[in-house]
Parts: C-alpha cells; sequence; structure tokens
C-alpha cells in the first residue's frame, strides 16, 4: 500500500455565543508542525486545496460550516479555486495582494459563482482601497492595534455592509473588548489553538482491484467481495468514502462494507473498480495517460447510447478505460487479459478491435487522433450522426474536467 502525510491545520472561527461557524485552513508541512514551511505561497495554497476536496475529506473537515483559506495573488487567478464549493468557502486575500484591474475582476467574478472574499487589516487601515468593494468579510488583526485602535477601525468601517472578523484573540479581557466593541465574529488562540489533522493519501494495491474486478465478473457471492475488501484497509477507507459522498444522497451514513455493497450495487461496484484500477498502487499510470483512457472510456460509452443497454453502456465504459491497460502497465493487452475475467463481447474489441464494442472503441481512437476521414467512416460505419459524434466527444471532455482527474 503506498502512502503520504497531507496535513491542514485548523482553526475556529466563533460567534460571540462562542459557537463555531466557520474554520480557517492552514497548509501543514508535518503532524506536529505549528506553522507553514512551502517553497512558494501558490504550493502551500494548492496542498490546502486538494487535499480539502480530495485527501481529508471536506465534509469531515467542515462539517456544516465555512472554511475560510488564505490565497495569494497567484492562487487567486488558478481555476483550482472553482473546484471548491462556492457556498462553504470564504477566499481569505493575502495582506499584500495589489487592488490591480485584474485583481477585483476576478474577486467580483468569484462572488457572482457564489465565494465570498476577505480581507486583512493589518495594521493599516483599508478605507480607501478597491479590494473593500469585492469584500464580505474584514479581519483585523487584534495583536497589531491597541484595542482602543481596534474600536476606532471597527466604527471606520461599520458602515460598510461587510462582516467583521477580530483575529488573533489571546487573552479573556480582548475577547471582553470585543463583545463590547460589536463584533460579528472571533479568532484566535483564547478560544483553541490550531488543530492539526493527518490524513493518510492512500492507493489500494493493484492485486486487490484485480480480485475484486474477478470475483464480480464470476458473480461471487457477496461476503466473499466483502472478505476482499476487507483485506485492503485503503480499499475500504475509498469505499466507505465515495458511498456516503453526496452523489449518493444517502440520508444516513453507511459504516458496514456489506451494507455500501449492497447500496451500491455489483455493476455500479464494478465501474468504480474500473476507475481505481488505473490509479492503484505502484501502477498508478501517469496523469496524462490515466486522464486519455478515462476520457475514453466515457467517450465510448457515449456513442453507444442509442444502441445499449444500461449493462452494454456499463460494459462500453470498461472497453475505453482498458484499452490503455497494456501502456499503463507495459506488457501485451493478452498477458494484461490472462490477469481478469472478461466478457467475451469486452475481450474482442480490447484485443481485436471487433465484436459489438468494438467499432465504437475504434470510433473513441479516432476522435482522440482528429483523424476526419476515420471519424467520419467509423461513424458512418455505425450509423452516427457526425455531429453527435463531436457533442459526444465535447461531453466526454467535460466529464472528465468535473471529475477532477
Amino acid at each position: 500500500m503506498r502512502q503520504d502525510q497531507a496535513y491542514i491545520g485548523r482553526q475556529p472561527i466563533m460567534n460571540l455565543a462562542q459557537s463555531i461557524v466557520a474554520y480557517e485552513l492552514f497548509f501543514r508541512h508535518s503532524g506536529e508542525a505549528t506553522t507553514a514551511v512551502f517553497e512558494n505561497s501558490l504550493q502551500a495554497c494548492t496542498r490546502v486545496l486538494v487535499n480539502t476536496i480530495s485527501d481529508m475529506g471536506s465534509q469531515w473537515l467542515l462539517g456544516d460550516k465555512m472554511a475560510f483559506i488564505n490565497i495569494s495573488e497567484e492562487m487567486l487567478h488558478s481555476e483550482f479555486l472553482e473546484l471548491l464549493p462556492p457556498a462553504k468557502t470564504v477566499l481569505e486575500l493575502s495582506s499584500r495582494t495589489s487592488t490591480s484591474t485584474e485583481v477585483i475582476e476576478r474577486c467580483q467574478f468569484l462572488r457572482k459563482r457564489g465565494y465570498k472574499i476577505a480581507v486583512k487589516d493589518k495594521g493599516e487601515s483599508l478605507l480607501g482601497s478597491a479590494l473593500l468593494d469585492c469584500a464580505d468579510f474584514i479581519k483585523i488583526d487584534t495583536q497589531a492595534l491597541t484595542m482602543d485602535e481596534v474600536a476606532r477601525r471597527f466604527l471606520e468601517y461599520q458602515s460598510l455592509t461587510v462582516k467583521l472578523v477580530a483575529e488573533k484573540v489571546e487573552q479573556q479581557d480582548q475577547f471582553e473588548a470585543c463583545k463590547t466593541i460589536g463584533f460579528d465574529l472571533v479568532q484566535g488562540y483564547f478560544f483553541a489553538h490550531t488543530e492539526t489533522f493527518t490524513a493518510k493519501v492512500i492507493n489500494p494495491a493493484f492485486t486487490s482491484v484485480l480480485d475484486l474486478l474477478n470475483m464480480i465478473s464470476r458473480d461471487a457471492d457477496m461476503g466473499e467481495v466483502e472478505e476482499g475488501f476487507k483485506r485492503d484497509a485503503a480499499l475500504s477507507f475509498k469505499l466507505l468514502r465515495y458511498i456516503n459522498s453526496v452523489g449518493f444522497g444517502l440520508s444516513c451514513e453507511i459504516q458496514s462494507i456489506r451494507h455500501a455493497l449492497t447500496i451500491i450495487g455489483t455493476k455500479q461496484l464494478f465501474r468504480w473498480l474500473t476507475l481505481l484500477m488505473v490509479t492503484a498502487g505502484e501502477n498508478s499510470a501517469a496523469p496524462a495517460l490515466m486522464k486519455t483512457s478515462i476520457t475514453r472510456g466515457r467517450l465510448t460509452e457515449l456513442l453507444g447510447e442509442g444502441y445499449f443497454d444500461k449493462t452494454g453502456r456499463d460494459n462500453l465504459f470498461v472497453v475505453g478505460v482498458f484499452s490503455l491497460l497494456d501502456r499503463m502497465l507495459e506488457m501485451p493487452m493478452e498477458k494484461v487479459l490472462e490477469k481478469i475475467d472478461l466478457p467475451e463481447a469486452i475481450t474482442d474489441a480490447l484485443l481485436h478491435r471487433s465484436g459489438i464494442y468494438g467499432p465504437f472503441l475504434e470510433l473513441a481512437e479516432a476522435c482522440e487522433s482528429q483523424d476526419d476521414s476515420r471519424i467520419i467512416a467509423l461513424a458512418d460505419s455505425v450509423q452516427l450522426d457526425h455531429n453527435k459524434v463531436n457533442d459526444c466527444h465535447i461531453a466526454s471532455l467535460s466529464w472528465v474536467e468535473a471529475l477532477g482527474v
């Protein structure tokens, strides 16, 4: 099992009743770290974003709370930001962020998408700054000012339609002063030191995924499949996290492997394991190759939409994804297929581009190579409109981008 470490620091932000309403997230380079260590701010921001939305699981970190995420000016312009859920995300701008036209326009764009913006007063008033027109929150550093100065700054900003946050509140008397002044929110060591959470970034063993695919192909007893999951902690973890994702819309959390397998069903399980196969263990594919295989799977599936039932379309997806396994595993396709039990129609397509699925795989490959004459000939052979083929190709690219692969 391959594993690396991923860390996020999390400090609560409270209302005046000391109920947690949000967390500020920080990058951490180790489980014992109390400060961030990184080569540059873009690297730090990217680590927080990726860990939050994938390895750490934002639901576990945040619950129903908002996330304040520190971002540099460089990160502000990154499309990575738009992977985060707008309703939960507050983008906290660095105090060094410029007020250029590009920055203001980007902030306004993100606010229209539903994100909120926080700006920082670290001792210098923000009055007159163009950033205030984009701000939903102003954080005032109580360590950079006396409490009398904090009170005056609060009054300066009070006429703005923003929420004011007192940060670095470390003493009881500071908190009482913030209450008297009238702050909406407070944050600091008086309430809680930053907690650091550790998550293992783990991938299941390749052989474990392969064994389970074979079990499902031969309609093995569900108890045997359950035992297969229990033998690989990474697989069990990933299955439970997947089944508990918002995409399933479940009203209760799934805790047992057996319950999860019952909910997901064998067809969906086979499809999910197919995706895992290209990212498993030491055989993890190069990112570009992995993306191509998943895109090809989706495109092959969409091309057959008017010809096959759900089972047939699932098989087309498997054909597309597995068609690059020989390159991923650096062995002939014949050898790859000796390791996994697949229906004859799928193996015919993978080995010879023949059978009922072969023409759709060939058409997907032609789309990738942008071979117009071959696309037209293959589309005609399966009586597919050329515009439909193009629509399927665009839809498959969009689908994979949405997956964040």
